[in-house]
């Protein structure tokens, strides 16, 4: 495809955004509950950066459909939006297990729940690289994402393959599982070094968390289990699929 080095994919500054809303429109819809659930914690939370976008959900939607996914394992709750996406996405008759650190979070999710009658969502409380060491599901997981404290994302990739082993009876994973991971780009600054603390928009330690990122990105390119394609839309995305 032929694009110009001027201008990028587009030819001017005001054609991506309409693009992209052109692609929402296109894509596969999201029910109005989720809409309005979204907006609501856009409005009422200072945190709601950590919402996953309605387009990117939407993304979900159509891979956990096309993986014909039936149970999810999901890394960070935060208020219960991508639960409830993903329990759109799956369907009743799908289970989902959301791990979530903090106590308040998980009340506020399910109770955001419960009113919008997602009832196929297990909440567990706890430090998650604890908790995911503890699962034992009676039919492994068809899907693992990832949407919690950026320094451990390492830790729970490894955990997630460790407690997926080839050819086990017991494992998390089920063979070409996909595990799909927000924030791997960290607003940029994973990839750009001339990004600096004054573009840092959380006030989360930095260092920290894009040390932890490209350690995550480089493990998931370089592990023979894993296939792997990265997106750099949103806040960028790592999807793997799980080879054996």
């Amino acid at each position: 495809m032929d694009a110009s080095p001027d201008f990028g994919l587009y030819s001017n500054a005001s054609t991506g955004p309409k693009a992209v809303e052109y692609s929402k429109d296109h894509s596969v819809p999201l029910p109005q509950y989720l809409i309005d659930y979204h907006a609501s914690v856009k409005a009422r939370r200072q945190d709601s950066r950590m919402l996953s976008e309605l387009f990117q959900s939407q993304l979900y939607v159509f891979l956990a459909r096309s993986w014909a996914s039936k149970r999810v394992l999901e890394i960070g709750l935060y208020v219960g939006f991508s639960a409830m996406v993903w329990s759109h996405a799956i369907g009743p008759d799908g289970s989902i297990t959301a791990l979530e650190l903090s106590p308040e979070l998980a009340q506020e999710a399910q109770e955001a729940m419960a009113e919008n009658k997602v009832d196929n969502v297990q909440v567990i409380v706890g430090d998650a690289s604890q908790t995911i060491s503890q699962l034992c599901p009676n039919e492994p997981y068809d899907l693992a994402f990832i949407d919690a404290d950026k320094p451990s994302y390492p830790k729970y990739l490894a955990l997630l393959l460790e407690k997926s082993q080839p050819g086990a009876q017991k494992r998390l994973l089920r063979p070409g599982a996909i595990i799909v991971a927000d924030n791997v780009l960290r607003y940029g600054h994973v990839v750009d070094s001339s990004l600096g603390e004054e573009q840092w928009p959380v006030t989360f330690n930095r260092t920290q968390q894009l040390e932890a990122m490209r350690n995550f990105n480089d493990r998931c390119s370089m592990e023979p289990r894993l296939e792997v394609f990265m997106l750099p839309f949103w806040d960028g995305l790592v999807l793997a699929r799980l080879i054996d």
